[in-house]
């Protein structure tokens, strides 16, 4: 069903890149915003993921819920691949989210 706004499963990592974080929002900018303020209980403030590396954009919800389980079901190696197939510096995309 659509629900008339997008979806996007997500990507957060530390300031030294160590930590990979996934979520998945119907709100990309206001997501990231908490993230980085540290808004968040639990392990994205307990390991300081507050840098967006990666995000995919999705009309349907249950399309963006069944990506995200996917890629929390992966090794390390493969997200990083998948990461670096769009951000291949894993540059932090915090500031460049306004338009989307």
């Amino acid at each position: 069903m659509y629900h008339g706004k997008d979806h996007h499963v997500y990507i957060m990592t530390n300031k030294n890149r160590t930590v990979l974080y996934i979520g998945m929002t119907s709100s990309l900018n206001e997501r990231v915003r908490k993230h980085y303020n540290s808004e968040f209980r639990g392990f994205s403030k307990r390991y300081n993921c507050q840098y967006l590396i990666y995000f995919e954009k999705f009309e349907y919800v249950g399309d963006a819920i069944k990506r995200e389980k996917q890629l929390k079901g992966w090794r390390r190696e493969k997200k990083l691949n998948l990461i670096k197939s769009q951000n291949p510096d894993l540059t932090f995309l915090n500031n460049t989210l306004q338009g989307l």
